[in-house]
């Protein structure tokens, strides 16, 4: 790949002699380099282009720059490669706003503009044409990650890119009312993100546990006495403005919601009344008065209206009429009990919630986090199209994923880490950008194939989201390794079948809601798993190992002393059993205020074990018995082998079909 990639760039030929000749062991450097910036490009652009010999596009150097949108991320970009700006150099970066970018695809979304843009990359010119200022946002996170990477002096690989969203909204959300998260990991999440293109942030404040938004008509509201977690955690209305302001530099809209009249036991504690009286209604009144304060650039906020009784039927359409006369437009989950036609946009959630037409929707309905596995799930939310369709419309806004960490975690990390959340995240945000997806996730399934067009796809977002957890996500909680090559051989009743990835999900968490890798099972079936693993050598490795991931929402049952699940499954390497670690709350059925311990995998340090030279041969017995104390009843498990530490899974060769020779 190196010798054939070096031809192709052919770069001593585009060097200018004497000029360059200074520049020519950077050259040769970036040659080695340069091919990697291109193809860990996430999202994946709709449309580029290499431009063979054309050279770099140095940073770390003088430039014109001519702007009409004085993009601030522009200027931070440069500032923060070494660039200034001069009135006169060789190297130049043009800013233009068009009418349109032709072949690109847009659709109308109130307070979403045009993203669409086309960047040209040469030696000494880039140049960026978009239809909006949000465009040239777009076209500038580009930029940042085709500078990702290089070690001392960076610079942009000449290159064309026509690029565009396939889905307008491409968010995330947290629910900080439940779990409060300090206010800087938010602002760290959003700049990390941006560069991903994920382009909201729902931010839902309240919740029973707790009301983190600070309205000062009701001091009573964010004291510590009416919270029940994290009490007196809350933010300010400064600190509303500041995260908003920041968001719109990067590109991000900021929805924040207030949940009601439901999930508002907070409220009820502050006040002493329900919200569906009418004092209740006249402060809710005041309170969204002061949300649309502290968030002056929302062009929504969203009331909730989800899992509650309306016995006050006047009350949601006044909260809408309300926010309409404050020129803001209003969001509702569906399913509800309200009206959601009331909404200007639905967020639909759970098996119920169905596209509501003439109103554009946003599909959440299995994207949430709290209930994901590290690695099963993140395949399958990329894999899966958007409600149905490959491309949004004006009824199909987008999607997000959820974060509702109903169980209580130790540390805002801890959150992040055990919901998969970056992974998750760009994985959910990759597919919603691309569009595609061969069929939605209710019809496909969780499945990763062994081999085809969606094992491909998958690996190649795998690949380039290792990359930048790798760089400019190298400092966050994230467990995820390469999974894409991990290949097994499950037997059941008497028939095999070929699985791939880390993640096996024999039943899924929304059981035959979401087709796993067998058929429907029934309690008492015991399925086998194999594989044959080969080492070049004899190496001590770690092991990600889970054979029931605790969603942090269930209140679940710890397994026994020395076992590795309430189901009795086992794990044997090289016929040596595979011993359980001992769990802080073994036995225990942990309520939502105990913390979760080590129960996840992704809570705890891998397992030491040791490779023999040669084939190695893994193997488990999966029961799938009915667990008092268990919900959803998870049939899976996890297994890769990686380094002691965990951070990267080995490139070893998983064949579990037939017998093996010496060598792979």
């Amino acid at each position: 790949m190196f010798r054939k990639y070096w031809q192709s760039k052919n770069i001593f030929v585009y060097l200018q002699p004497m000029k360059r000749i200074i520049l020519f062991a950077f050259a040769a450097l970036l040659t080695i380099a340069a091919e990697a910036r291109i193809i860990h490009l996430l999202p994946r652009p709709q449309q580029l282009s290499e431009k063979p010999g054309a050279g770099y596009f140095a940073l770390g150097r003088k430039v014109v720059v001519s702007d009409p949108t004085n993009c601030w991320l522009l200027q931070s970009f440069l500032e923060e490669n070494g660039c200034k700006t001069a009135a006169k150099s060789k190297g130049r970066i043009e800013v233009k706003l068009v009418e349109t970018i032709p072949g690109s695809y847009d659709y109308k979304l109130e307070g979403y503009e045009n993203e669409a843009y086309r960047l040209e990359v040469d030696e000494n010119l880039i140049k960026i044409e978009a239809v909006s200022p949000t465009g040239v946002i777009r076209a500038v996170q580009t930029l940042q990650q085709l500078a990702e990477g290089y070690q001392g002096r960076t610079a942009i690989e000449a290159v064309s890119i026509t690029d565009w969203p396939a889905f307008k909204l491409r968010g995330y959300m947290h629910d900080c009312g439940r779990s409060f998260i300090p206010f800087d990991d938010l602002k760290r999440q959003l700049r990390l993100l941006s560069r991903f293109k994920v382009n909201t942030f729902h931010w839902h404040l309240t919740e029973n546990q707790g009301w983190r938004f600070e309205v000062p008509l009701y001091p009573q509201l964010t004291s510590a006495a009416s919270m029940t977690r994290h009490p007196g955690q809350y933010y300010t209305q400064e600190q509303c403005r500041e995260l908003e302001a920041l968001g719109r530099r990067y590109g991000i809209i900021v929805i924040p919601e207030i949940d009601m009249p439901g999930h508002s036991a907070a409220f009820e504690r502050a006040m002493g009344h329900s919200m569906q009286t009418p004092q209740g209604m006249n402060e809710m009144k005041n309170a969204l008065a002061e949300l649309a304060n502290a968030f002056p650039l929302a062009p929504y906020i969203h009331i909730g209206a989800d899992e509650v009784n309306i016995n006050m039927p006047e009350f949601v359409p006044t909260m809408v009429n309300w926010l309409h006369t404050m020129g803001r437009k209003v969001v509702m989950w569906n399913p509800t009990k309200a009206q959601p036609q009331l909404a200007d946009m639905v967020q639909l959630w759970s098996t119920a919630g169905r596209l509501i037409k003439g109103r554009p929707n946003i599909d959440c309905r299995y994207n949430y986090l709290n209930h994901f596995d590290s690695f099963a799930d993140v395949a399958a939310i990329y894999l899966s199209n958007i409600y149905y369709a490959e491309r949004g419309s004006e009824e199909l806004a987008g999607t997000m994923a959820c974060t509702w960490n109903d169980h209580v975690l130790a540390t805002s990390d801890d959150i992040l880490r055990q919901n998969s959340f970056y992974p998750a995240v760009i994985a959910s945000a990759s597919r919603a950008w691309q569009g595609g997806g061969t069929r939605y996730i209710e019809e496909r399934g969780c499945v990763l194939p062994s081999s085809g067009n969606e094992h491909d796809d998958f690996a190649d977002w795998e690949q380039r989201f290792l990359f930048h957890k790798a760089h400019s996500l190298k400092d966050e909680p994230i467990v995820y390794v390469r999974q894409s090559h991990v290949n097994w051989r499950i037997s059941y009743k008497g028939k095999d079948y070929d699985a791939t990835g880390a993640g096996i999900y024999l039943n899924h968490t929304w059981g035959s809601i979401i087709p796993a890798l067998l058929p429907k099972p029934e309690y008492g079936d015991t399925a086998f798993a194999y594989t044959q693993v080969y080492s070049p050598d004899s190496q001590k490795v770690g092991a990600l190992i889970e054979l029931q991931n605790y969603s942090r929402t269930e209140v679940d049952s710890v397994p026994q002393y020395g076992r590795w699940d309430c189901k009795g499954s086992r794990i044997w390497l090289n016929d040596v059993e595979i011993v359980a670690p001992i769990w802080k709350n073994y036995g225990k059925v942990i309520d939502r205020e105990t913390p979760l311990a080590d129960e996840n995998m992704a809570a705890r340090m891998p397992i030491i074990l040791h490779l023999q030279k040669g084939w190695n041969t893994v193997r488990l017995t999966l029961p799938y018995t009915k667990v008092p104390g268990i919900r959803l009843n998870k049939w899976m498990f996890t297994f890769v082998f990686t380094d002691p530490e965990g951070q990267r899974a080995l490139d070893l060769d998983y064949q579990p079909l037939g017998e093996k020779s010496n060598t792979p």
